[in-house]
């Protein structure tokens, strides 16, 4: 079995934790790989490298920094191939999902490579007697990523590129689960010219997410996953003076009008709701049918198509859809689809009937796709974020009765309407209180010069991820007040100084 390492001052670490855990390979449900669980000594071995390398970095100029990323995103796009199959090996997701995946990570890469110019401060001259004023934006100091399995390479790429860029040093805390994605950007980025100790990674579970929120040179924390542990970073890193943007959980909603073209509709599901089986914070977990007519027409169309997809390892090009993360998730999912039936919610299409026939996967950790019509509120599969291939129908009567279901749940991450209408269209993007919206998109996830956030409990912090507001996150701002001899003598003044 392959032992994987810990990164810190620019070379793989060993660490001096005795914990491991297996890293399998989903498609065929085989523990291939270890990795090592960073105890606090491994994270300040982490964050002092960190921390030695910031005061060269952070003078470093930020056409260079900028320079170093270029090279980075070089790197990107000539070894895609090989960065989306370790993905694949221990995420599971396709080979054409890890693919996209990385592309979506290069271009918050490309985004970050033109900080320079989002880095600029104001000047305004003569704001009193002969007294300038100019503001600057400068690095918080050294910075921590914690990301989730599902996006083992693009989120963290939604943190650390802009982070570099503003003059921060960076420690990534990827998750356990797929890690062999973090040390290949780790290794890359050294080739691609960044000093040593800028950017290191530790492994680790709960105990290295402590640690790194109660080590004091960590200055701001970034995490992306599941919502209770979302608030428990927030109120763990607060209560120690932290900033912090934490993204939680989600059950997005897509909203099918009676206008709407269900052909559109339909494709759109299948791709929101079973790509990268469901393992998505922006998946499709909800289609709110405006109208019985609708639902049905969905459900008679959506039926035939689950029960068609092409299930299997990311080895088989044919694949639309591969394996969960692991046994244990697998074991969630289809307790989820237990108590949707027992809650009364008709069963269309039952994914735990799904059986791995292909040789060598068959102990993989496989579910089909699964669709449930006539649920409501009150049940868990409605919710709760499940994580996985698991389609819920809500049927209602109006536009107003579907904008009150979404609003009426705890989750706002995104969301989506399908109509022909513009007015329609235009009403729900202005009253529907979600952070992303798609408009017959299904997945709106902001391009990397905007930025990614939901509402409510959806995310815990002042600022969205990556765009401009990831440049805000990641620096604060200092104003400087001059004034300069100018041979006029003053009296001393003792009041607030005022323009009257």
């Amino acid at each position: 079995m392959n032992t994987l390492s810990h990164y810190i001052n620019g070379a793989p670490f060993v660490g001096s934790s005795a914990e491991s855990q297996p890293v399998f390979n989903p498609a065929t449900g085989a523990a291939e790989k270890s990795v090592p669980l960073g105890n606090a000594a491994d994270v300040g071995a982490a964050v002092a490298s960190a921390q030695a390398a910031y005061s060269g970095w952070s003078k470093t100029t930020p056409l260079v920094r900028a320079r170093v990323l270029d090279r980075f995103a070089a790197i990107l796009w000539e070894r895609q191939a090989d960065l989306a199959k370790a993905i694949s090996a221990e995420h599971g997701k396709t080979h054409d999902d890890a693919m996209g995946e990385v592309t979506r990570g290069i271009e918050v890469v490309e985004f970050a490579t033109g900080a320079p110019h989002l880095l600029k401060g104001e000047y305004s001259s003569n704001v009193g007697r002969y007294v300038d004023s100019h503001s600057m934006r400068q690095p918080l100091g050294v910075v921590a990523g914690i990301t989730p399995f599902n996006f083992p390479a693009m989120v963290p790429m939604w943190m650390f590129p802009v982070a570099l860029a503003c003059g921060n040093t960076f420690v990534l805390k990827p998750s356990e689960r797929d890690p062999s994605a973090s040390l290949l950007l780790a290794e890359w980025l050294t080739e691609a010219g960044l000093p040593v100790g800028v950017f290191n990674v530790v492994h680790g579970g709960k105990h290295a997410v402590d640690a790194l929120i109660a080590h004091p040179d960590v200055k701001a924390i970034s995490f992306v996953g599941s919502t209770p542990i979302a608030r428990y970073v927030h109120q763990q890193s607060t209560a120690v003076h932290k900033r912090v943007q934490a993204l939680g959980g989600a059950k997005n909603h897509l909203v099918v009008m009676p206008d709407a073209d269900l052909d559109m509709s339909v494709s759109a599901l299948m791709g929101a709701a079973f790509g990268s089986a469901g393992e998505r914070c922006m998946a499709i977990s909800v289609a709110v049918a405006v109208s019985d007519n609708v639902a049905d027409e969905l459900i008679a169309r959506l039926k035939p198509k689950i029960e068609a997809l092409k299930i299997g390892p990311a080895a088989k090009t044919e694949s639309e859809m591969g394996p969960l993360i692991t046994g244990e998730h697998l074991d969630r999912v289809k307790s989820y689809i237990d108590a949707g039936e027992a809650a009364g919610a008709e069963l269309v299409v039952d994914g735990r009937t799904f059986a791995q026939g292909q040789a060598g996967y068959e102990d993989g950790f496989y579910v089909g796709g699964t669709l449930f019509d006539k649920v409501t509120p009150e049940m868990s599969i409605y919710r709760d974020e499940i994580f996985g291939p698991v389609l819920a129908v809500v049927r209602c009567d109006s536009y107003q009765d579907a904008l009150d279901l979404i609003h009426g749940h705890e989750f706002a991450n995104g969301t989506a309407i399908f109509t022909r209408d513009g007015d329609t269209a235009r009403a729900f993007t202005q009253d529907v209180e979600v952070g992303m919206v798609g408009v017959n998109v299904p997945i709106p996830v902001p391009m990397a010069f905007h930025s990614f956030g939901g509402w409510k409990s959806s995310i815990f912090g002042d600022h969205a991820i990556y765009g401009e507001e990831g440049v805000r996150f990641y620096t604060r701002i200092k104003v400087t007040t001059t004034r300069w001899p100018s041979g006029q003598r003053e009296d001393p003044q003792f009041i607030m100084p005022t323009h009257d």
